[in-house]
């Protein structure tokens, strides 16, 4: 068989919620009992189990017709060692398309939507049947990529994590983190809920839920329009170092270029005491203005990204996490 490619090509799958349930139940028939007893409809999931198997074997099939090809669970990805040359198909939710790319360092990667009736697809921009002519335009370098700006947050342990999506700073359970927080020049004793640095690719994410959210309280609280509400709390914000306090220095749109210079940060639940501020809630993270964040948890402290939680650094006292840009950056082929 003529192959296009020596280089292998990775097809990272995830399991559906079946696989998932017969984990959990050890049969699909008492997985289907659990379920229907509830009273959901089980046939839902069925059909999305079947759509996405079905959807595997074809990629698999068009795949092996033009390289070597490897598949590998979701659940592997921490400790799977990628080649400079490899070529990665994502077989998505668009959740797995981050969790792949956080671990790659500018390795093309292929989003690929199985249920189109099912996942909007923000990051899988193809479906099964472009696969057999999008991967020779790659293997031809002539298919358009997009780079995408990673966040790193970095341990004074030398640990350090990425993300593509956002970084999660904070409690491992439901409860309150102490720290003291850093940026631009400012620094405060805090207690909140933790805090979220947003990429651009996430800002259409987590953060624009925490952000809509916070708006929504504010019209809540008496202001006339979502508008007002908006500029009310983003306009307040303290403006970046060396540009003029307006009102326009922290848009109220959440979303932002995937390949914005910056981050975004904000403060979730932050609660004001004797001991602890909140003023430093929402702001910017840029090359020279790291978000610096120095734990006071005993326990339970913790960072993961992109809603990975298993995957995670410990965050107790004495902990010094600076949050920035990564070195290095996603490229997603469009």
């Amino acid at each position: 068989m003529h192959r296009l490619t020596d280089n292998k090509i990775i097809l990272v799958t995830r399991p559906t919620r079946v696989a998932e349930l017969k984990r959990r139940f050890s049969t699909r028939t008492q997985a289907k009992f659990y379920v229907s007893h509830l009273g959901q409809d089980f046939s839902d999931y069925e059909r999305e189990d079947e759509l996405y198997a079905h959807a595997v074997r074809e990629a698999q099939q068009t795949l092996d017709s033009l390289g070597r090809v490897q598949v590998i669970d979701r659940s592997f990805l921490p400790n799977f060692v990628f080649g400079p040359q490899d070529i990665v198909v994502v077989m998505g939710q668009d959740g797995l398309v981050a969790n792949t790319v956080k671990y790659l360092d500018g390795q093309p990667v292929v989003g690929v939507n199985p249920d189109p009736a099912r996942w909007d697809g923000q990051l899988l921009p193809f479906k099964l049947p472009d696969l057999g002519k999008v991967m020779p335009e790659i293997l031809q370098r002539r298919r358009p990529t997009k780079a995408v700006t990673m966040a790193k947050a970095t341990l004074n342990t030398g640990e350090t994590m990425h993300a593509v999506n956002d970084i999660f700073v904070g409690p491992r359970t439901h409860g309150s983190a102490r720290y003291t927080i850093s940026v631009g020049g400012r620094t405060e004793n805090q207690s909140s809920s933790g805090v979220i640095v947003s990429t651009g690719v996430g800002s259409t994410g987590w953060f624009k839920s925490l952000l809509a959210g916070a708006a929504g309280i504010v019209q809540s609280a008496g202001s006339q329009t979502a508008r007002e509400a908006q500029e009310d709390l983003f306009g307040k914000a303290p403006p970046l170092p060396g540009k003029q306090r307006t009102r326009t220095t922290f848009s109220a749109r959440s979303e932002f270029p995937w390949d914005a210079d910056y981050l975004c940060f904000t403060v979730r639940e932050p609660f004001p005491t004797r001991t602890t501020q909140a003023s430093i809630v929402f702001g910017r993270v840029t090359e020279k203005q790291p978000l610096i964040l120095v734990s006071q948890m005993p326990e339970n402290g913790v960072i993961f990204s992109d809603g990975i939680e298993q995957d995670f650094l410990e965050f107790r006292s004495g902990a010094r996490a600076t949050v920035g840009i990564a070195e290095k950056r996603g490229c997603l082929v469009v």
